[in-house]
């Protein structure tokens, strides 16, 4: 079973998805996917931390994710991955290119190798549970500058693949879910 968790910032989807795999019963790795580059990202990690149980498993990687999976995913288990957009923006900046404020946008090798692999091994079906948190960007206005447009982009376009790929897609707005896709639990 794949489930897809997405919303606004600060919507409740981190916290709705982390109910699932508790209520799941299932033991749990939490795949964290961010990077504390500065202090405010520093508390949003530790922030997150602090609300999961100590039991679960913790597993950080800001870049190979299908092979986070592939590695985790088993019977009895629940991977929870939070989130895809941080990892979509770590494989955009991950070999330190400057990009231009207008035109073009051409995007690392790596971005399009994990992002394949990626909805590949989601194509292939992982074993257990595996449960996907992302940010809807692309609700509110155009973004300014050619790598914030291409990011909103990119966003919506995983989002989409992924959504067609799980077997239940829910949104979360103020803390509640709205199930798109599938039974809800």
């Amino acid at each position: 079973m794949s489930t897809l968790v997405f919303g606004g910032a600060r919507s409740g989807k981190s916290a709705f998805a982390e109910r699932l795999a508790q209520d799941s019963g299932k033991e749990v790795v939490y795949v964290a996917t961010s990077r504390a580059g500065d202090g405010e990202m520093a508390t949003r990690i530790a922030h997150h931390r602090e609300r999961r149980p100590a039991h679960w498993r913790t597993v950080e990687e800001e870049l190979a994710l299908a092979e986070v999976l592939r590695t985790h995913a088993a019977p009895g288990r629940l991977v929870l991955v939070d989130c895809l957009t941080l990892w979509l923006s770590n494989l955009m900046f991950c070999d330190g290119r400057e990009y231009p404020d207008v035109g073009d946008i051409a995007l690392p090798e790596r971005f399009h190798a994990e992002r394949a692999a990626l909805l590949d091994a989601l194509d292939e079906g992982l074993p257990g549970e595996v449960v996907v948190v992302s940010n809807e960007v692309g609700m509110g206005i155009v973004p300014w500058g050619a790598i914030s447009r291409s990011f909103a982009d990119e966003a919506g376009r995983l989002n989409q693949a992924v959504a067609a790929r799980v077997e239940r897609a829910v949104f979360v707005a103020a803390g509640l879910p709205l199930w798109l896709k599938g039974a809800a639990c």
